[in-house]
C-alpha cells in the first residue's frame, strides 16, 4: 500500500511539473497572436448598462482602419476611422457625420497587439478553471500597478486548440464589458466608408 502511495504521489507531482503556468500559457498566446499580424482582426464587445441595458458592438480593423457597428434597442450607430478622418452614422437621424479626427492618429491603430496590450502587465495570474478545451486565467491587479484606470480584475479564456483567446472579461465602474469572438483575416472592403451603402443618409461634413 505506502508503495502505491508512494507511486501515486510520484506521478501526480510529475503531473504537475508537466502543467503549464497561467503565465506560460499567456506568453503563448502572445506569440500565437504575432503569427497574424498583418491580417486583420474582428471581435464582438457586449457592454452592460445600469438602467440601459446590454449595448453590442462588432468591431472591423485592419491597420489603421476600422470599422465599429454598435446596436442598443432599436437605434444602430456605425463608426469608421483612419489616420485622418472618422465618420458616424445615425440610424435614428439618417445621418452621417465626418470630422478630422483628432490626436494621434497611430496610437489604437486597432491591432490585436495593441488591443490586448497589458492583459498580462502589471497584473498576477492564476488559473480559475480549467475544461477539455480552455484555459480560463484570473488576471489580478498588482499591488504595482499604478495605472489608475486598469480594472481591477480581467477574466481571460483561452484555446487549448490553438492558444488564441477566446473571451475577455471585466467589471468597470458598475459596467460589465466582454470582448469575444475574436477572429483574424479582415478586408479593407470591411474597413472602407462607401457612400454607395447608405444612399438615402444626408452627410454632414464639419470638417
Amino acid at each position: 500500500m505506502k508503495r502505491l502511495i508512494s507511486l501515486i504521489i510520484t506521478l501526480a507531482a510529475t503531473f504537475a511539473a508537466l502543467a503549464q503556468t497561467p503565465e506560460e500559457i499567456v506568453a503563448r498566446m502572445d506569440q500565437e497572436m504575432k503569427k497574424h499580424d498583418g491580417e486583420g482582426f474582428s471581435m464582438v464587445v457586449e457592454v452592460k448598462l445600469p438602467v440601459l441595458g446590454t449595448m453590442s458592438t462588432k468591431s472591423y480593423m485592419l491597420g489603421s482602419k476600422c470599422r465599429m457597428e454598435a446596436t442598443m434597442k432599436d437605434i444602430t450607430l456605425v463608426y469608421w476611422y483612419d489616420e485622418t478622418t472618422e465618420r458616424i452614422y445615425d440610424s435614428k437621424s439618417n445621418e452621417i457625420k465626418v470630422k478630422t479626427r483628432r490626436g494621434d492618429s497611430k496610437s489604437g491603430n486597432g491591432s490585436e497587439k495593441e488591443l490586448l496590450e497589458g492583459i498580462s502587465e502589471g497584473y498576477d495570474l492564476s488559473l480559475d478553471k480549467e475544461t477539455d478545451s480552455e484555459w480560463q486565467i484570473r488576471c489580478k491587479k498588482a499591488k504595482s500597478n499604478s495605472d489608475k484606470d486598469a480594472p481591477k480584475s480581467i477574466l481571460l479564456t483561452v484555446s487549448k486548440k490553438n492558444y488564441l483567446p477566446l473571451s475577455i472579461s471585466t467589471k468597470v465602474a458598475g459596467i460589465n464589458t466582454t470582448m469575444r469572438d475574436f477572429a483574424y483575416g479582415v478586408t479593407e472592403k470591411q474597413v472602407t466608408f462607401n457612400p454607395a451603402d447608405f444612399p438615402d443618409a444626408k452627410i454632414v461634413d464639419e470638417r
